[in-house]
């Protein structure tokens, strides 16, 4: 069995390497000899907490993780509890981001703007998932997974709103005015209200090492490593080179999360409307490029929603792959996003709450939802996802290709621009739970913040697996110990909920019609 110090000294060796382009070939030994280890040391010691995470159970000829029917079972709980609040109060989501209940003159406490915790929040979450996750999931479940994507998506507004809500209620603000929120703290202050301190204390710390890890892997290593393979596979960058690409982003990460959320928030408010912008324009090309096909390709969907022909596990295995995919990507009931939108300006905790709504309908419903209509079109002329092999990210090139080959390299760029706006948001994310563990202070989060930057190089360099099996089963633990904290707190939203509806319509709670961002 292999150990640390084994796997320490091949890092070593694989960094020592001074000319590292000269001598390529032993390089890429090095870095391959140091993955091998890395993948086999998590492997054998995490490979209990993988399965025990993503257990299945058999439904006809498919797998159903329980982990998404937890997260499912919990968005259709708070949708019917809050009464469908995504869709009653959308229109009032929006009215908030843009400034409309916002006071100009107000000095309220928080960090961010609304609009700019949206932004942090949507860069944690769309990413490489809305690109490679639903090219996996329309290869396994066909055009039909759409479907009960864009379902789990509608229903996993509530979740958000529920979670977002408690994270600004029980935010702590502490003199310097950076704020420290998320589930670590509702959790704990919010069941020790109700008498449950030892449970509360006990979930906050189980979701607060599960969100370290995650951070340091999904939002972060795996990040990285798709980011160059993608350079790789557009522009003929040597794989072994992945030292510099990791260097590179790990330079522009810590200028960015160096400065704390306002300087997150500052870019996340200009790269997620422009990448967002690039990968829409582009889906939106290939759909007007191919208008007699969008009829087609919405009625594949639809048949393939209820019959699943074609695809592995029939009706079931179309359902299940919808499902997966839109938890996977919005995130919905996990709670990373309540960490990034503790810290807007606001004494509303509400109005949070119904800003957060707005992500999973984002996320899935129209970027998951742009990606499956190009797959599915592609499919239609070309039929990319009948067996032909192709899977993940190179299902969606493929596809995106198929009308223009110039799209290999702007989706290269979205990639990139998603890893990045990913990694600094999931960097705050970490650094909270962090803090949260170890306390407040620049140093504690200098070592974080170095740490998370090292991680960086490190997946950029390296492939495996088995690490990012155990980060992804990591980040589905955070849902684990959140939801059970939410089901206890609901009621305590609910009253917020109906404090705040009943103070808009009195008139006491104001609207201003000079919007802001």
């Amino acid at each position: 069995m292999r150990n640390i110090r084994e796997v320490l000294s091949v890092f070593l060796l694989a960094f020592s390497t001074s000319a590292f382009a000269e001598e390529a070939g032993s390089f890429g030994q090095s870095i391959a000899a140091f993955s091998e280890l890395v993948d086999g040391f998590f492997n054998d010691y995490t490979g209990w907490f993988v399965a025990l995470i993503f257990k299945s159970v058999p439904i006809g000829e498919a797998n159903f993780p329980l982990i998404v029917g937890w997260l499912l079972l919990a968005a259709l709980i708070f949708t019917i509890y809050f009464g469908f609040i995504q869709f009653r109060r959308a229109g009032m989501a929006i009215d908030i981001v843009k400034g409309k209940y916002t006071d100009p003159n107000s000095k309220d406490e928080g960090e961010v703007s609304h609009f700019q915790a949206l932004t942090t929040a949507l860069s944690g979450t769309v990413g490489l998932g809305n690109i490679a996750g639903v090219g996996a999931a329309l290869a396994i479940g066909g055009p039909g997974a759409t479907f009960w994507m864009i379902l789990c998506g509608l229903l996993g507004m509530a979740s958000k709103f529920c979670e977002c809500t408690l994270g600004v209620k029980y935010r702590t603000i502490l003199p310097s005015g950076v704020v420290s929120g998320g589930p670590m703290y509702y959790l704990s202050q919010g069941l020790s209200e109700k008498g449950l301190g030892g449970l509360g204390r006990a979930l906050a710390i189980g979701f607060a090492l599960m969100c370290i890890l995650g951070a340091l892997g999904g939002g972060n290593m795996f990040q990285a490593n798709q980011a160059h393979a993608m350079l790789t596979y557009a522009f003929d960058v040597p794989s072994e080179y992945g030292i510099i690409t990791g260097v590179v982003l790990a330079a522009l990460v810590f200028s960015v999360i160096v400065g704390g959320m306002p300087s997150i928030a500052s870019v996340t408010e200009k790269v997620v409307p422009w990448m967002a912008a690039l990968y829409v324009g582009m889906a939106v090309i290939v759909i007007v490029a191919n208008i007699s096909q969008v009829g087609p390709a919405f009625a594949a969907i639809f048949e393939g929603a209820f019959t699943g022909a074609g695809v592995v596990g029939g009706f079931v295995g179309a359902l299940i792959q919808g499902l997966k995919r839109a938890t996977f990507s919005n995130e919905a009931g996990v709670g990373s996003a309540a960490i990034a939108h503790s810290a807007v300006k606001t004494k509303e905790p509400i109005t949070e709450g119904l800003v957060s709504l707005l992500e999973p309908f984002i996320d899935t419903v129209v970027i998951c939802t742009m990606t499956a209509l190009v797959i599915t079109i592609a499919g239609l002329n070309v039929a990319p996802y009948d067996g032909s092999g192709l899977t993940g990210v190179t299902l969606t090139a493929a596809s995106f290709t198929e009308t223009a080959g110039v799209f290999k390299y702007l989706l290269a760029l979205a990639v990139v621009m998603f890893a990045f706006s990913t990694m600094i948001s999931w960097s705050y994310y970490g650094l909270k739970a962090w803090t949260y563990l170890f306390g407040e202070g620049k140093s504690k989060e200098l070592v974080f913040k170095l740490m998370f930057c090292v991680f960086v190089v490190i997946g950029a360099t390296i492939q495996f697996g088995a690490v990012i099996d155990f980060s992804d089963a990591a980040i589905f633990a955070m849902s684990i110990f959140n939801i059970i904290g939410l089901y206890f707190l609901m009621p305590v939203v609910k009253k917020e909920l109906q404090s705040f509806i009943a103070r808009v319509k009195s008139g006491e709670i104001k609207t201003y019609e000079k919007h802001s961002k």
